[in-house]
C-alpha cells in the first residue's frame, strides 16, 4: 500500500501551521516561561518547603552519614527546658544566673559561649552590671542584637542594653523566611560590612576559627571556607540527622546538657568539673531556651526545631562549607526546557493510556532526578516550580486531546454513519488512526449495481410508488453491504457504488463484496415475491465487481468533499456491472477479484473478454455462492456449462450448442448458456480467424 506523495517543504510547512494551532501546546511553552522567574524570584516558595523537606529526610536517612550528622565534637548546648524550669522555681531565668552559665561554660574550656538571649531592656533587677560582668569575664562570648527594617529597607541595629553590649560581642538573629519553613539563612552584607553586625551562626563560626567573616563576588568568605551564597544572599541549612527516639537535637545526650548542672557547677569541684571539660573544652557551647513557654521554635525541612537548635544547625552547616547549595538559574532552565520537550513529545502518543502513563513516567523521573541530586550531590533544583507547569500543560494537552478526540468521533460518526457498518463506526470510533482521509492507494475491491431496465420500471409506477420501490430496494441492498463492513461510497439514481478495504485495513475485501453480493441476489429474489403480490413489476439487479489498487479519500471542491474511490479498477468494476446484459447474467466479478476469494465463493466462467476502453483481455465469472453452498438445479447446471464452454474454447462450436442447450433444460433462462447458444450459431456461419485466442471483444459498454 502506497500513499499518494506531498512535497516534503509542503508538508514541513503545514506541521509547523497545525502546530501553531495548537493553543495547549502554546500555553504549555508560556507556563514553563513564566516559571522561570517565579523560580528566581521564589513565588512558590511555601509549596517548594514540602519538596526540600521531603528531599532532606530522604538525605538524611540514605545519603552519607558523615555528611548528614550533628557535629557533637564542635558543638554542645546547654538548654533550659521544662525541667530546668520546674527545679529553678521561677521564669524567666535572672540575668545574673544567665550570666554564671556563661561564666561557667567559659572556665570549662569552651572556645565560643552564644547566648541566644536579647537583652534590649534593663534589667528590673539591676542585675545588668553583673551580667555584663561575667560575659566580660568570660571573654568569648556573643549575644542577641537585632537588625530592624521599615518598608524592607534597613533602618538600624537594636543593641542590647549599652552596660552589656560593651561587655560582649553581639551578632543579629533574624531569620528571614521564604515561605513557611525556616530552611535558609539571610545574609545582610551591607549590615556586616557598615556596622560589623554579622548573622549569630556566621559571627559564631568566624569566632570560633579565628578569622573576620567577608563577602566577596556571592561568597561568604570564612578564612579558608568559601560559601557560595544564592540570589538573595541566602545559604542552605543542612538540618542534621536526628537518631531515632530522640525528639530535637538538644535531647541527645551527646549534645545537650542540663542548664540547671552548669548552673549549680561547683568549678573547685576538680573531678565534677573535669566530667564537663569533656564535654565542652573547644566548643561552640549555645545557651538557650527549649522549654514549651517560650515558644521558641519554628518549622524546618526536618520538622520543629527550637531556636537555639537551628543556630546550631547553622554553624554546623557553616563549619562543614555549607554543601546544600541551588542549582543555577541557566541549569533550572535547561532541565525546565527538557522537562517541557518530553512533556510535549509525550503528547503524541495516540492512546490516551500510554500518554497518562508516560506523563506520570515523566513527573516520577524528575522527582527520582531531583532527590537523586539533592542527596548525593548537594544540588538543590526548585521542583514545585516545573511540577505546576507540567500539571497545569499536562492538564492543557489532555482537555485540548480529549476535545479533539470527541471531535473526532464526531466527525467519524457524522461523516460515515450513513454508509458504514456500525462496527466499522465503532471500530475507527475506537482508533481513528485506522482512518485515512487523505488521497492514498490502496487494494479494494469495487461493488457497482444498477436495476434492470429502470427507466420501464419507473414509467410503470406513480411517483410515490417509484420511491417506496427504491427506498425498500435500497435500505435492503445497504443493511446487507452495511452487515458486511463495506462502504457505500454514493447513490446514482436506483444505482449503488460501494467498496471494501478503506476507510478500515480489510485483508479479505474480496470475499467480504463477494458475500455482500451474493447475499443481495438472495435478498432480492424475497423482494420480488413481495412486490409481485402487490402487483408491482419484476426488478433485477446487475452487479459488477472487481478488485486492484485503486485511490480512495476525501475528494472534491473546497466547500463540498466525498470520500470516494478512483482509478482504473473503479472504472473496471462498472464496466462488469453492464457486461452482465450482454450475457442476460446478474452478478459478474473479474478474475483479480476470484484469485483473492476463491476458497470463499462457488463461481463459474463467463468468458475472457475485452471492455470498452481497455486493450487487456480478462476472465470474468458468474458469482452463484458461497462455497460449496450451490444446490438445487444451479448445482447440476454448472458441471454441464463447463463442458459446453470448453468445447467452445476448443471451436467445437456446433458440438457446444446442444451441451448448452441440455443446461437450459435444467433453467430454461439460464443467460450464459443462450449467450453462448447464439455465438456458437454465430461462429459457425462465419468462423473466427484460425488465430482466434478465445477472447471476445465487447464493444458497447453494456
Amino acid at each position: 500500500m502506497s500513499s499518494l506523495t506531498v512535497t516534503p517543504c509542503f508538508k514541513e510547512y503545514a506541521d509547523m501551521k497545525n502546530l501553531l494551532k495548537r493553543y495547549d501546546l502554546l500555553f504549555t511553552i508560556l507556563v514553563f516561561l513564566l516559571m522561570i522567574p517565579a523560580e528566581h524570584n521564589e513565588w512558590f516558595s511555601t509549596f517548594e518547603d514540602q519538596f526540600v523537606s521531603i528531599r532532606h529526610i530522604l538525605r538524611n536517612s540514605y545519603g552519607d552519614p558523615e555528611k548528614t550528622r550533628f557535629p557533637y565534637e564542635k558543638i554542645a548546648i546547654v538548654v533550659q527546658d521544662d525541667a530546668f524550669f520546674k527545679d529553678y522555681g521561677s521564669f524567666p531565668l535572672r540575668r545574673d544566673d544567665i550570666g554564671k552559665i556563661a561564666e561557667n561554660v567559659s572556665a570549662l574550656g569552651a572556645k565560643v559561649v552564644m547566648v541566644d538571649i536579647l537583652f534590649d531592656f534593663a534589667s528590673s533587677y539591676g542585675e545588668d552590671p553583673k551580667i555584663a560582668e561575667r560575659l566580660k569575664k568570660a571573654g568569648n562570648t556573643i549575644v542577641v542584637s537585632i537588625v530592624a527594617f521599615e518598608k524592607g529597607k534597613f533602618k538600624k541595629v537594636i543593641y542590647p542594653v549599652e552596660t552589656i553590649h560593651k561587655a560582649t560581642t553581639t551578632a543579629y538573629s533574624n531569620h528571614q523566611k521564604l515561605g513557611t519553613m525556616l530552611n535558609r539563612l539571610r545574609i545582610y552584607p551591607d549590615v556586616g560590612e557598615i556596622y560589623g553586625e554579622w548573622p549569630i551562626a556566621v559571627k559564631t563560626a568566624a569566632m570560633y576559627l579565628g578569622v573576620e567573616p567577608k563577602i566577596k563576588n556571592g561568597f561568604l568568605i570564612l578564612g579558608d571556607l568559601k560559601i557560595k551564597l544564592d540570589q538573595f544572599n541566602d545559604f542552605r541549612i543542612d538540618y542534621p540527622y536526628v537518631k531515632p527516639g530522640v525528639t530535637y537535637i538538644s535531647r541527645d545526650p551527646f549534645v545537650g546538657l542540663s542548664g540547671m548542672d552548669i548552673l549549680e557547677l561547683d568549678l573547685d569541684d576538680e573531678s565534677e568539673t573535669e566530667e564537663y571539660k569533656a564535654l565542652l573544652k573547644d566548643k561552640i557551647v549555645f545557651i538557650g531556651d527549649t522549654s514549651e513557654i517560650s515558644q521558641d521554635y519554628f518549622d524546618t525541612a526536618i520538622g520543629k526545631v527550637y531556636g537555639v537548635e537551628a543556630l546550631a544547625s547553622e554553624v554546623a552547616t557553616l563549619l562543614k562549607g555549607a554543601p546544600l547549595r541551588s542549582a543555577t538559574t541557566f541549569t533550572e532552565i535547561v532541565v525546565a526546557m527538557i522537562f517541557l520537550l518530553l512533556l510535549i513529545t509525550s503528547n503524541f502518543l495516540s492512546d490516551p493510556r500510554p500518554r497518562a502513563l508516560a506523563s506520570v513516567g515523566l513527573f516520577v523521573g524528575y522527582f527520582a532526578f531531583c532527590a537523586l541530586s539533592y542527596i548525593y550531590l548537594d544540588l538543590v533544583f526548585s521542583m514545585s516550580y516545573v511540577f505546576l507547569a507540567g500539571i497545569l500543560g499536562f492538564t492543557a494537552i489532555n482537555i485540548y486531546l480529549f476535545i479533539e478526540e470527541r471531535k473526532q468521533k464526531s466527525f467519524i460518526t457524522d461523516a460515515f454513519g450513513q454508509y458504514l457498518s456500525p462496527d466499522v463506526i465503532e471500530a475507527l470510533v475506537e482508533d481513528p488512526d485506522k482512518l485515512s482521509l487523505g488521497g492514498e492507494r490502496r487494494e479494494m475491491t469495487a461493488f457497482f449495481s444498477d436495476v434492470q431496465g429502470f427507466s420501464t420500471i419507473s414509467e410503470s409506477l406513480t411517483p410515490d410508488e417509484l420511491v417506496a420501490l427504491l427506498n425498500k430496494y435500497l435500505t435492503a441492498m445497504c443493511d446487507i453491504i452495511s452487515h458486511h463492513n463495506g462502504t457505500i461510497d454514493k447513490f446514482e439514481g436506483d444505482a449503488i457504488i460501494a467498496f471494501w478495504g478503506a476507510p478500515l485495513t480489510q485483508p479479505d475485501h474480496a470475499k467480504l463484496c463477494c458475500y455482500a453480493s451474493i447475499d443481495m441476489q438472495k435478498a432480492l429474489v424475497k423482494l420480488r415475491e413481495e412486490w409481485m403480490k402487490e402487483g408491482l413489476p419484476m426488478v433485477l439487479v446487475r452487479m459488477g465487481v472487481n478488485s486492484g489498487p485503486m485511490v480512495v479519500g476525501n475528494m472534491g471542491s473546497q466547500t463540498r468533499m466525498d470520500y470516494t474511490i478512483m482509478g482504473d479498477a473503479v472504472n473496471l468494476a462498472a464496466r462488469l456491472e453492464g457486461a452482465n446484459k450482454f450475457y442476460k447474467n446478474f452478478s459478474m466479478i473479474s478474475e483479480f477479484t476470484y484469485k483473492q476469494a476463491a476458497d470463499f465463493i462457488d463461481v463459474r466462467e463467463l468468458d475472457t473478454i475485452r471492455v470498452v476502453g481497455k486493450n487487456e483481455p480478462i476472465t470474468v465469472y458468474d458469482l452463484i455462492d458461497r462455497k460449496n453452498e450451490t444446490s438445487g438445479k444451479m448445482a447440476e447446471l454448472v458441471p454441464i456449462y463447463n463442458k459446453g464452454l470448453q468445447l467452445y474454447k476448443e471451436r467445437n462450436f456446433k458440438e457446444a450448442i446442444p451441451v448448452f442447450e441440455s443446461a437450459l433444460k435444467l433453467i430454461a433462462q439460464d443467460g450464459p448458456s443462450l449467450t453462448y447458444i447464439e455465438r456458437c450459431q454465430g461462429f459457425i456461419e462465419n468462423p473466427p480467424p484460425i488465430d482466434w485466442d478465445g477472447v471476445f471483444t465487447h464493444t458497447q459498454k453494456g
